[in-house]
């Protein structure tokens, strides 16, 4: 296939050049790589290929090289790092880079209290209409000011202390996203001179590769080399970094969001209506700005984005700390204006921080249901990412020895989302004494049994088994779950008292407790106790797939359970079935069929089996289904927001049971997107990537379809719903 087959026509060659005057070749080379990088960096949307790309930048820099004196600032050479500053000069700031109020209340009174603020300050009563405001995200990064003149980039300088900054202009050159040169709109001038205000930023995953390539160097014996704490860290650094070329080597980011200084619009500068009008302008001329920006209308507006940012904050791509408001218009801007050098028509409504610092107080050793020991930090309990946390995972010894914790630390623990709290770095600096370093235990600390830590692996684990009372707790917490075999109310505390008091010692004992044996442990109401007992009673009626699911066969989750359940039909043949056939089996490899016989291999496990079939467990079964291929097999669903009838478990099972998969996040491998109601930034990574999207009907007449077409292809005759 030819370049153009795949990208469509091309720019004229280098090759045409030639004949051109040099400088005219210089000029017509700077334009492609112009537009090419800005479709690239920022729009996400190459038409050529990248050899083409690197083929005209060479052709330029030998161009430039032979004819260093028609080099021009603009150039997408000069991105390039290497020279290395003695220090950054000061800059500064024709207009000031102010900071903005900060609200840190609930989602409703900050909105509320800040439109209450305005409408008061503008003196609109309660029959006005709602003020127009644009929403923004409250980036993690480093402001920076963006000057241009005559459209070319002159200056970038940090904000400082807000009257002046730093000139890291080298730097900030390095970055693809931020244009060189002003691209040309036809109906939108070009101001002489123009200061863009924005943040500088590094994404999670660019962050997560430098560090994998810093812990590298590490590992290779490189010294001064270490891992960045954060992404805001690691951003700021690499802008303040006085070598252009380290600074080059590290992938920072930009989103536009302000106006500094501009030229008048008396001299045929810019005229702005409303601030969005404003950010509409800075991407046609080749800036950056966050699709997640939107017009909103009064407070309900501002809490409705807050919540929906929230709600999406963990599935960003960047870290963020809040959102900010602004009201739109302009003239009412210049109307409000400021009140001790903070704007009056902007306020910053911060989430719960996700970071905070606090101290370890004892290093415990959590042992888990399939017995993996993970060392866990006790802490002085700190408010952080919504809630009080007094734990934090430290995962296993070699990340725990890696980052060199110690009972009496001070550490930065984060928590984002539903995420374990973890521990994210220590304070050496402020380390007192001489605390001995973490060493993980050799036998398990909750029933004495050996630990082991197998070769390949991180992990340590306990060897005791069900006769480990911490796997056991875990065990019957697992298998009580809403997806494996449910037993309703049957919760940790529970459990905890069970296992404590010696009346359960095995999943069976759960079954034969009764009411008698429940309603004698402490502070079990009888209402409660029976209860239970019903729940007990309903969970004996269940599902293959549910089982062997709740049984907690390492490896072994809801989708290959329910493959296992499918392929062979029962669970004797589950049980009884050769590593061979095990390995014919959809979504089972090397690793999870030797996990399953080595589980049914046990004959103590084999017995709980026995033991609850006696105690009237029960599942429907069937002939081995392997035969039959499923229409759905090796296409990957996400779901994502509300569907009008079925839940999200519901769907889920509907298409598995066709043999698809229902991964968690969007990527280019996804087959369809099924959205419903508040379809977050899931639907929007769809669009992006032009991924299929279905509603709850689609879904349904997808399922009807290929339900139709596999009975046909075996044979089967559906008869039409009418004759019309």
């Amino acid at each position: 296939m030819s370049t153009m087959d795949l990208f469509g026509e091309l720019p004229e060659p280098v090759s045409a050049l030639q004949a051109e005057p040099v400088q005219a070749q210089m000029q017509r080379l700077r334009e492609q790589l112009h537009h090419h990088g800005h479709l690239y960096y920022t729009l996400d949307a190459p038409e050529i290929p990248d050899a083409e790309y690197d083929r005209w930048f060479k052709q330029l820099q030998a161009l430039e090289a032979a004819h260093p004196e028609l080099i021009t600032a603009d150039s997408p050479t000069q991105r390039v790092g290497g020279s290395v500053l003695d220090a950054f000069t000061s800059v500064r700031h024709r207009v000031p880079m102010l900071s903005i109020r900060t609200e840190t209340d609930t989602e409703s009174s900050g909105a509320q209290a800040f439109d209450a603020r305005v409408r008061r300050e503008l003196g609109l009563d309660d029959s006005a209409p709602a003020i127009d405001y644009v929403a923004e995200l409250k980036f993690d990064g480093l402001a920076m000011s963006l000057r241009y003149e005559q459209g070319v980039l002159v200056q970038a300088a940090t904000r400082g202390d807000g009257e002046s900054g730093e000139d890291v202009t080298t730097n900030i050159r390095t970055i693809g996203q931020i244009p060189l040169r002003l691209q040309a709109a036809p109906d939108l001038a070009l101001p002489n001179v123009l200061e863009v205000r924005g943040e500088v930023f590094m994404r999670r995953d660019d962050f997560d590769a430098l560090n994998e390539r810093q812990r590298a160097k590490m590992d290779a014996g490189v010294k001064g080399e270490k891992t960045f704490v954060n992404p805001r860290n690691a951003a700021a650094g690499a802008v303040r970094q006085l070598d252009s070329g380290i600074a080059a080597q590290r992938p920072l980011s930009f989103f536009a969001y302000g106006l500094g200084d501009v030229t008048p619009v008396s001299d045929g500068g810019p005229q702005f209506a409303t601030h969005y009008d404003m950010l509409q302008a800075f991407k046609r001329w080749g800036f950056p700005v966050a699709d997640q920006t939107q017009c909103v209308q009064g407070a309900q507006g501002l809490i409705a984005y807050h919540r929906h940012i929230a709600q999406a904050r963990d599935q960003l791509p960047f870290d963020i700390d809040g959102v900010v408001y602004k009201v739109n218009d302009l003239a009412l801007q210049a109307q409000l204006g400021f009140v001790t050098r903070e704007p009056r028509w902007a306020v910053a409504h911060k989430f719960p921080a996700q970071e905070e610092l606090t101290t370890v107080l004892a290093i415990d050793v959590q042992v888990g249901r399939t017995g993996k020991l993970t060392p866990v930090a006790k802490l002085a309990p700190v408010f952080v990412g919504g809630v009080t946390v007094t734990n934090a995972t430290l995962h296993n010894e070699d990340e725990a020895r890696r980052k060199d914790v110690r009972v009496g630390d001070t550490v930065i623990v984060r928590r984002a989302g539903d995420v374990i709290p973890e521990v994210v770095s220590v304070l050496f600096d402020k380390r007192v004494g001489e605390a001995l370093a973490f060493t993980m235990p050799h036998s398990c600390p909750v029933c004495g049994s050996d630990a082991v830590r197998e070769e390949g692996e991180a992990d340590y684990r306990c060897t005791g088994g069900l006769f480990c009372s911490a796997q056991r707790k875990q065990a019957i917490l697992h298998f009580a779950q809403r997806r494996a075999v449910e037993v309703e109310g049957l919760g940790e505390k529970l459990v905890d008292q069970m296992v404590d008091s010696g009346v359960v010692k095995t999943l069976p004992d759960m079954y034969r407790l009764g009411f008698a044996g429940l309603a004698q442990l402490g502070r079990m109401a009888d209402k409660s106790a029976q209860n239970i007992v019903a729940a007990l009673e309903a969970s004996k009626s269940t599902t293959l797939p549910r089982f062997v699911f709740g049984l907690g066969i390492r490896h072994v989750g809801e989708a290959t359970a329910k493959e296992l359940a499918r392929y062979f039909g029962s669970l004797d043949r589950i049980m009884d079935a050769p590593e061979e056939a095990l390995l014919q089996v959809n979504d089972v490899g090397p690793v999870v069929a030797l996990s399953l016989r080595t589980f049914f291999d046990q004959a103590h496990n084999r017995e709980v089996v026995a033991q609850l079939r006696a105690c009237g467990l029960h599942w429907p079964e069937g002939e081995p289904a392997a035969q039959v291929a499923q229409p759905l097999a090796g296409q990957t669903f996400v779901l994502t927001g509300t569907l009008p009838t079925l839940s999200r478990d519901q769907a889920k099972d509907l298409l598995e049971a066709q043999g698809a998969k229902v991964a968690g996040s969007v990527s280019k491998k996804t087959s369809y997107v099924v959205a419903g109601a508040e379809a977050g930034s899931k639907l929007d990574k769809a669009r992006e990537l032009g991924v299929p999207v279905l509603d709850e009907e689609g879904l349904q007449k997808l399922l009807a379809d290929v339900t139709d077409t596999a009975a046909t292809n075996q044979g089967v005759h559906i008869a039409p719903e009418s004759n019309t």
